[in-house]
This record gives structure tokens, sequence and C-alpha cells, in this order.
């Protein structure tokens, strides 16, 4: 049996929209990575900084993994 017109558009649109979200989410993913890269190679001229980094990062993952107190 045929679909009517409209429904069959209004799934055309909302697998549209899908795919369009799933585009701007692999596109924002690869902006991210690229980001990323770039600071990496802009940073590292100053070896240093990498060292602070590394102990801002690992202080600041062992302050998300620790049980609120009540």
């Amino acid at each position: 049996m045929a679909q009517p017109y409209e429904e069959r558009n209004s799934a055309v649109k909302t697998r549209r929209q899908q795919e369009d979200q799933r585009r701007m989410a692999f596109r924002r993913a690869i902006e991210d990575h690229t980001d990323q890269r770039q600071l990496r190679l802009e940073t590292a001229d100053y070896p240093d900084l990498s060292a602070i980094n590394y102990w801002q990062a690992s202080s600041a993952s062992g302050r998300r993994s620790a049980q609120p107190t009540r």
C-alpha cells in the first residue's frame, strides 16, 4: 500500500536531519582533532610546557574521580 505524501515527506526530512547531525558531529570531531594537533605542534617548541600540562591533567583527573562528601 502506498504511503500518503506527507508521511513520505516527513520521513525524508527526518532522515536528512539525522544525516546532517551525523555529518556535523563528524566535522566537529575533525576540527577538534585538527585544533589539538595544531596546538601540539605550536607547543612542541616549549618542552617545559608539556610537563606542566601533564601535571595539570593528572591532578584534574584525580579531582574528577573523587566522590563528593556528604
